[in-house]
């Protein structure tokens, strides 16, 4: 058995010291036996077409499969990813520097976006068109939305920080320019290239300590309550957690309830079902939720900032 360790410092952004509502909260004061926008989500398009990935071209692009077995390549509708195989200009992306730095960093973030979507490879979604746009665009590729599980893959990529707003007249462009602009405040994903470096994982020095064990023993979706991550208070005071949402690359979230963790207290989030108490919550997910070979936590505050984001 693997075991994936990843300490997240966490941007509290304001989060220590909230207030705790009248609501009554468990406080949890041990650590447990050994054994994660996002933005508010925007409506959704209708989607009335449905075809299977092939591939992951990058992040943006997508070559997919119709029922009759006819093939297509489809761009992402309002969204432009950084580039894998050829030079970034950073021009196209505010506030990142012209300099070799800031091209390797958003190099780094284009794989990350194709990483994320990868998760779309074999997998069926829908498809849906925008009223504003044409059906196709350069180079011939079909210009839609991708609901994938509920959500839209489009401003997924926006809110987390994985790709700007592609300019265009496209219908939705007042949610994606706001979420981009969130993403730029927090510094979430590719805009952490607007820093010397590339990267703000150092600058992350809050109280939240982050350890991830994604292999369960044996087949990981038939053992999902020792597939897990273990959130510790590495502070000196209470940590409310209540409200704040765990998330992976493919945005499967988990929203912590009635959650205070003491100073040095720890809680297991596992990702099968059971009763929340003591220093342990459930996903109650159906199948396995983080990737043995690699995956991303984001932790997300009730107010909507982007708290925490690592790779593990």
């Amino acid at each position: 058995m693997r075991r994936f360790a990843v300490v997240c410092l966490v941007l509290l952004a304001g989060c220590v010291g909230t207030p705790v509502s009248d609501a009554p909260t468990e406080s949890v004061g041990s650590t447990p036996p050994p054994d994660a926008t996002t933005t508010a989500t925007p409506t959704l398009p209708d989607t009335s077409l449905t075809v299977t990935v092939t591939r992951v071209v990058d992040g943006d692009t997508l070559d997919i499969v119709y029922d009759n077995g006819t093939e297509d390549t489809l761009r992402l509708v309002g969204v432009d990813t950084p580039e894998v195989y050829s030079e970034n200009d950073p021009a196209e992306f505010e506030g990142i520097p012209e300099t070799q730095v800031g091209r390797d960093c958003l190099r780094r973030w284009g794989e990350r976006a194709s990483d994320r979507m990868s998760r779309l490879d074999g997998e069926t979604v829908r498809l849906a068109f925008d009223e504003s746009l044409e059906t196709r665009g350069y180079y011939d590729r079909l210009l839609v939305y991708v609901v994938h599980d509920g959500r839209n893959v489009n401003y997924g990529l926006v809110a987390n920080g994985y790709a700007r707003v592609y300019d265009s007249d496209f219908s939705r462009g007042g949610e994606f320019y706001a979420a981009e602009s969130q993403a730029m405040t927090r510094a979430t994903g590719l805009w952490t290239c607007a820093s010397e470096g590339g990267e703000t994982d150092a600058a992350n020095d809050g109280p939240l300590a982050i350890e991830v064990h994604a292999d369960a023993a044996g087949n990981d979706n038939e053992n999902l309550n020792d597939e897990y991550v273990d959130f510790t208070n590495t502070g000196g005071d209470p940590l409310v957690l209540d409200g704040w949402t765990v998330a992976d690359a493919a945005d499967h979230e988990h929203t912590f309830e009635s959650l205070t963790l003491a100073p040095g207290a720890s809680v297991r989030l596992h990702t099968g079902s059971g009763d929340d108490r003591g220093g342990h919550r459930y996903w109650e997910a159906s199948g396995a939720i983080w990737n043995n070979g690699g995956d991303t936590v984001t932790v997300t505050a009730e107010n909507g900032t982007v708290v925490a984001e690592v790779n593990y």
